[in-house]
């Protein structure tokens, strides 16, 4: 089994070989560091990646020559990957910094909706209905976006606003139709992504009405933990396994580790 979706102290998660060591140590075969990235040129977004310090758009290089030291005393196989924020309004910087990067694979994420940050929650305090129903349609035009714009291997925990208790269960079978039809389109494989399967929440990206769309449409999906810390690897990846087995999905690999 690959985890294809773990975060490092290059962004938001532990050291390196911590990480290694704890995928080693639940059985798995490789992963693949994707740590946060935005290379958005709006000012905005200039200013929340300055309070977050996603800037592996400038360590990647030295994150990359800690990936080769890993490697050879590893006993797993590590993937040098990035998971990038997308918005359509920034396809230009993307493309340009990932034909730069050279990565392994390159996870697309839609965090931001308008200047709506989609996990937090204070941002839809005192919101309609209709407002908050709009904010939801946007994040599907930025996923179909995504999907469309071949800029990426994999689309990461594609229904991510239902993390966030105004937006979850607004999603309709419209909006998820329309969205698995954009990925069976698209070489971009979407993410079952276990960030908040062993949580309170007890969800799994996608919705169970989401993950039938795209499997009705044959579309191809891989796997992620989404793990930032050693000991929520082994506990996701088993559940991960356990999932797929159920549903009868067979994992595949980000489209640029088989070409």
């Amino acid at each position: 089994m690959y985890d294809y979706h773990l975060h490092s102290n290059y962004s938001d998660g532990r050291f390196l070989p911590q990480m290694v060591r704890a995928a080693s140590d639940a059985g798995l075969d490789g992963i693949g560091f994707a740590d946060h990235c935005n290379v958005s040129a709006r000012e905005s977004m200039q200013s929340t990646r300055a309070v977050f310090g996603f800037n592996l758009d400038r360590t990647y290089e030295r994150r990359r020559h800690a990936i080769g030291r890993l490697r050879e005393r590893a006993d797993i196989t590590v993937y040098d990957a990035v998971e990038m924020d997308y918005d359509p309004r920034d396809e230009a910087e993307i493309r340009a910094f990932l034909d730069e990067a050279g990565f392994d694979y390159a996870i697309g994420s839609v965090h931001t909706v308008g200047e709506y940050n989609i996990q937090s929650p204070g941002q839809y305090e005192g919101l309609s209905d209709a407002e908050l129903d709009r904010v939801v349609d946007h994040y599907f035009d930025n996923l179909v976006a995504l999907a469309e714009s071949e800029l990426f291997e994999v689309a990461a925990h594609p229904d991510l606003f239902e993390r966030t208790p105004q937006l979850r269960g607004r999603a309709t079978a419209e909006h998820y139709r329309r969205a698995a039809e954009a990925f069976a389109d698209s070489r971009t494989v979407p993410e079952i992504n276990a960030g908040r399967a062993l949580a309170d929440e007890e969800f799994v990206h996608p919705h169970d009405s989401f993950l039938d769309e795209l499997l009705a449409r044959d579309v191809a999906i891989t796997v992620g933990t989404d793990s930032h810390r050693p000991h929520e690897v082994a506990d996701r990846a088993a559940f991960l396994d356990a999932f797929t087995d159920e549903w009868g999905v067979e994992p595949v690999r980000p489209p640029s580790l088989v070409e």
